[in-house]
């Protein structure tokens, strides 16, 4: 249980005591700094303490946001300070300071804190308030010290919530009607949606999944339990798509909004509540591609008990939708914490999201996983799986040269020093095995920044070798062509302006290639098994990304080096196709597939159930829609 240190006795008629008992403190009421300490190393050391100012005036959700959120080691709003176990020895050791300073009569006032943003809706709430925040107190003093300390405290947006430290009746008065003109639950629910959404999620959503997660909340459901549900109910749509009838597709495209609903609600559940954790941010992205995946076999399988063969399509959609996602966080990492990071192409991005119909129109034609799921589950009901795939490789297909497109043009005219972690963070998204690592040890000497180029080159060459040549040695020549020029795109580290390109253009040679000598072989059974080894390749890469995202580092050595790197996989399925018959080939990839699976599967979930019980920090992605 955490503890709330007060300050003091509550001033009569104040809710402090009940609003931090509800927040889950255990509440204690010091007299003066030395007190505050003898009660603050009397608090085991691996639980939250809260130090608040007995006068403080303001919103529980204030509260909330300021003590409760577990992504920050310290954080604190006007008149409360609060430290989880990370941060507890710099808050013992300000408060420390502030006992000798107090017997010495050495205090001096700490400059007053920032005033609190101006509402629209309630006019200046900074006059309001400004005035009846205090400097000399002690929560404000321990939360300068922490900062000067060199632990970052975290100070939440508040908005239109007040938070305050009244001096005298006639202030305290005025902070509580402040308090009485805002609707501290109507801001929790407004808070608890994705500041940046996609315009179906915006608009269809958000307005009623916000309630949902709010009842979630209220009978005590986590993030992680809905997320299961979400998952669940994907996983029972796709099973009613492959029934092939008329009614299995209609069900499975209602069950997929629902499934989508769901997902929304989990993240807004996660934010009304503050539950975040690391293994919630990483079910929740894993789960998002497993549904959709899923899916895509649901429907190629309803589609063959209809006599259709649309698993090349099923797959070719994802292999463009995670080479999408791909293109997405490499560019990002690339550019996370670049210097004289700007370009004219983001500025002119810039000014076109002040024009409000150029927002949604730019945020739909990307397809974000709310207009995608819609679009996947408007189709399956109404049409048949060849035309939900080929309406959806289209919508994908320019959403990801329309991407692509405008952050090549960013990148070509940004000069921006990139830094060592996003050239490390490259490299580990490239998924480099064994093969290139033997290459790069008897490399010799440097080669130009032609990275992107190389990488691009490689590809075309093995996936345009499949096709001519399907299952032939010379598809395997030039597989090794392709190792050998793979090593030498990451020769160097990629810091060029274009070198965030690498790792997508290493996923799509790797997938494209299975999924061409798969259709080549021209069995039954091929393409599912050639589906089954991308999903399980893909899973593994998405890891990384998750892993990266949440500063984890990216996957052991031994995991890469033992799953082949995306060079070994590629020449080993080229070989594979050269050695064996048809038959055979189909079911070696299964074979693939099942061992990728099983091996990153297992290291994947040790590593994240370990993380989440070591109090790993707490994550939250509010990135891009995917």
């Amino acid at each position: 249980m955490s503890t709330a240190i007060l300050t003091g006795q509550p001033v009569p008629g104040s809710s402090l005591e009940g609003d931090l008992r509800s927040l889950g403190f255990d509440v204690r009421v010091a007299t003066d700094a030395g007190d505050a300490e003898t009660l603050l190393a009397a608090v085991p050391a691996d639980q939250r303490v809260a130090i608040v100012d007995s006068r403080f005036v303001g919103h529980q959700h204030a509260l909330r946001l300021g003590l409760t959120d577990p992504r920050f080691p310290a954080a604190a709003v006007p008149g409360a300070v609060t430290a989880q176990p990370a941060a507890r020895q710099a808050l013992t050791r300000a408060l420390a300071r502030e006992t000798s300073a107090a017997a010495g009569g050495a205090h001096t006032a700490l400059p007053a804190p920032a005033p609190l943003p101006a509402s629209p809706e309630h006019g200046d709430l900074s006059e309001r308030t400004a005035a009846v925040t205090v400097a000399d107190n002690l929560a404000e003093r321990l939360a300068e010290a922490l900062d000067a300390d060199g632990v970052p405290v975290h100070r939440p947006e508040l908005g239109t919530l007040v938070a305050a430290v009244p001096t005298d009746p006639q202030t305290r008065n005025e902070a509580r009607q402040a308090v009485a003109s805002v609707d501290d639950e109507a801001v929790r629910l407004r808070s608890a949606v994705k500041a940046r959404d996609g315009f179906f999620t915006t608009h269809f959503i958000s307005p009623y999944s916000r309630y949902l997660a709010r009842w979630c909340a209220r009978r005590g459901l986590t993030p992680n339990q809905v997320t299961t549900a979400s998952l669940l109910t994907a996983l029972i749509a796709a099973g009613c798509a492959a029934t092939g009838s008329r009614g299995g597709f209609i069900a499975a495209g209602v069950l997929l909004i629902l499934s989508f609903v769901l997902d929304c609600t989990d993240g807004q559940l996660a934010r009304y509540s503050l539950q975040y954790s690391t293994l919630g941010a990483w079910l929740d992205a894993t789960f998002d591609r497993a549904k959709e995946y899923a899916y895509y076999a649901g429907l190629a399988l309803g589609a063959a008990r209809g006599g259709d063969d649309v698993w090349a399509l099923a797959l070719g959609a994802m292999v463009l939708q995670t080479c999408r996602h791909v293109v997405d966080f490499a560019f990002n990492e690339a550019n996370h914490d670049a210097t004289a990071n700007t370009s004219p192409t983001a500025a002119l991005s810039d000014r076109l999201d002040g024009v409000g119909w150029t927002v949604w129109l730019r945020r739909m034609i990307v397809l974000p996983i709310g207009e995608r799921w819609a679009l996947i589950a408007v189709l399956t009901a109404a049409t048949t799986p060849r035309i939900t795939f080929t309406v959806l490789l289209i919508g994908c297909a320019f959403a990801a040269t329309y991407t692509t497109a405008g952050r090549v043009l960013r990148s070509l005219t940004r000069k921006a020093t990139r830094t060592d972690r996003a050239a490390r963070a490259l490299a580990d998204l490239t998924d480099s095995g064994p093969l290139v690592e033997l290459l790069l040890r008897s490399a010799r000497g440097t080669t130009r920044r032609a990275a992107p180029y190389l990488a691009l080159a490689g590809g075309v060459l093995v996936v345009c070798s499949a096709l001519l040549w399907g299952a032939g040695w010379q598809s395997v020549l030039c597989a090794v062509g392709y190792v050998v020029m793979s090593a030498l795109a990451v020769l160097r580290p990629l810091k060029g302006p274009l070198d965030w390109l690498v790792p997508p253009f290493f996923r799509a040679a790797e997938y494209g290639t299975v999924l061409v000598l798969a259709a080549k072989s021209g069995v039954n059974g091929a393409l599912p098994a050639a589906f089954g080894l991308v999903a399980a390749v893909a899973y593994h890469h998405y890891d990384t990304v998750y892993r990266i995202r949440g500063d984890a580092g990216a996957p052991p050595r031994t995991l890469v080096r033992a799953v082949g790197g995306h060079e070994g996989r590629t020449l080993l399925v080229t070989v594979l196709a050269a050695l064996l018959t048809a038959e055979q080939f189909k079911a070696a990839l299964t074979v693939l597939a099942v061992y990728v699976a099983l091996v990153v599967l297992v290291e994947s979930i040790r590593f994240w159930v370990a993380a989440h019980k070591g109090g790993a920090p707490a994550v939250h992605d509010e990135g891009e829609p995917a």
